[in-house]
């Protein structure tokens, strides 16, 4: 299998369930961990005790994915052939996050919780409970090429984010405050030469802001590993957004807030 292209060939993207899918993964989610509910605001009803038909829906789309709060160990698995030292050295990244929370990663010979392909199709990852959701011949995380050879560089900033999706983590450059600094027009022509997406993949993975109710994180971090190394071209004032290499300070903190050790 080819090793991993350069770092700027592939961006990440969170992949989402089919819409018929989300109200049920979103009762899953809560009754892992009952804190994965959203908070809901009085605007949620209309006219009396009339709910609008679309509420579930809503609802389930704000619902955080988070796993139960007791420590927690999640088995992995590749889809294809994949060497014993490269599985290791996958697994050993995965479980950075384990100095932080009390959630980790094992290799299983059966079918994972966690199913990794390296297989074409770029960086991305289902978010946390989500995973449950995924028929078990079909990956949950995708490391294109990843390989021996990849620079270690690479395993920190690809494996611990994509891991952090897999735990449950959105991406820190949908913060509103962040999504504020990017210019639309040149954040689709950028995207588009160097990443091939279209209009509404750059909608879906940069330009649509989190609902900063519906978070229970830190403050902005342009910094943390799960933001986007964003250029200077895109953003309204040229300056870049500096996205994460690896486990910063307040992630480790947020993870282990979210996943407690005892």
């Amino acid at each position: 299998m080819p090793e991993t292209k350069s770092a700027a060939e592939f961006g990440c993207t969170i992949r989402s369930l089919p819409k018929a899918d989300l109200v049920r993964a979103a009762r899953t989610a809560r009754s892992i961990n009952p804190i994965n509910a959203p908070v809901m605001c009085p605007t949620a009803t209309v006219r009396g005790n009339f709910r609008m038909p679309d509420d579930a829906l809503r609802i389930a789309v704000v619902t955080a994915k988070y796993w139960g709060p007791r420590p927690r160990k999640l088995t992995v698995s590749f889809m294809e052939s994949t060497p014993a030292d490269l599985q290791e050295r996958i697994l050993s990244h995965m479980n950075a996050w384990t100095k932080c929370g009390g959630i980790s990663f094992a290799l299983t010979r059966g079918t994972g919780d966690v199913r990794i392909s390296r297989g074409p199709g770029g960086y991305w990852s289902y978010l946390g409970t989500d995973i449950l959701h995924i028929p078990k011949n079909r990956p949950t995380m995708n490391l294109q090429g990843f390989g021996m050879s990849t620079p270690e560089s690479e395993y920190k900033r690809v494996v611990r984010h994509e891991t952090g999706h897999t735990l449950g983590f959105p991406h820190e450059h949908m913060r509103t405050a962040l999504v504020a600094r990017i210019d639309p027009a040149k954040a689709y022509r950028w995207f588009l030469a160097n990443q091939g997406w279209n209009k509404a993949t750059v909608d879906a993975q940069v330009l649509t802001s989190l609902k900063e109710a519906s978070l229970m994180g830190t403050p902005v971090d342009q910094t943390s590993i799960m933001c986007y190394q964003l250029p200077g071209l895109i953003t309204k004032d040229g300056k870049p957004i500096l996205g994460g290499v690896d486990i910063n300070k307040t992630d480790c903190g947020f993870c282990g807030s979210i996943y407690l050790k005892t």
